[in-house]
């Protein structure tokens, strides 16, 4: 049976969602729904962070859209390990 998260953790990652913005919008990765859902294992002192990038490519647009998401990733990792230091940060 997989564990419920804690509420303090959800509420960090939460943080992390509003504070890490895509440049060319403005919006967060959260209000771009980016981010699918997180899975922490508790054994691999792991997070994993599910991402949905794809529902925001438009073909015409591909490179310079795949160069903004590798630096939104960065900057969403590294908030990430900000808040939770000693979990491997995992994107799947």
């Amino acid at each position: 049976m997989e564990k419920v998260m804690e509420k303090w953790m959800i509420r960090k990652l939460d943080s992390v969602l509003d504070r890490v913005k895509e440049p060319e919008s403005n919006l967060t990765v959260g209000q771009l729904g980016l981010v699918k859902k997180f899975r922490y294992n508790e054994t691999k002192r792991a997070l994993y962070v599910y991402i949905d990038t794809y529902a925001t490519h438009k073909a015409c647009c591909l490179v310079i859209t795949k160069l903004i998401e590798t630096r939104v990733m960065e900057d969403l990792r590294k908030e990430l390990e900000k808040e939770f230091p000693d979990l491997a940060i995992r994107f799947v």
